[in-house]
C-alpha cells in the first residue's frame, strides 16, 4: 500500500476500533469520542477532561444534530485537525 492507502487505512481501523460500543455500532457517542481523543489524539485534546469542551467539540461535530458522530464527521474532525498542523509545520 501507498503511504497515503496505509493512511486512510488507519484512519478507518481508528474510528471502527472506538465506535460500537454503544446503541449505534457505525458511529461514535460523547462517551467513544471522548475515548477517540483522549487515546488518539490526547497531545491536541487534552480539554477533552472537561465535559463542556468535549460537548461543544461534540455539538459542532454532529452536523445533522443525530446525538452521534457518524464516520463523514469524524472524516470532517481529522481533516480540520490535519489541517491545522499543516499551517503550524508550513
Amino acid at each position: 500500500m501507498s503511504d497515503i492507502q496505509n493512511g486512510m487505512a488507519l484512519l478507518i481501523t481508528a474510528f471502527h476500533k472506538y465506535s460500537g460500543k454503544g446503541k449505534d455500532k457505525t458511529a461514535l457517542g460523547k462517551r467513544e469520542l471522548k475515548d477517540l481523543l483522549t487515546a488518539e489524539l490526547g497531545d491536541m485534546f487534552a480539554e477533552t477532561k472537561d465535559q463542556a469542551a468535549l460537548d461543544k467539540i461534540f455539538k459542532d461535530l454532529d452536523v445533522n444534530a443525530d446525538g452521534v458522530v457518524d464516520f463523514q464527521e469524524y472524516i470532517t474532525l481529522i481533516a480540520l485537525v490535519t489541517m491545522l498542523c499543516n499551517d503550524k509545520v508550513y
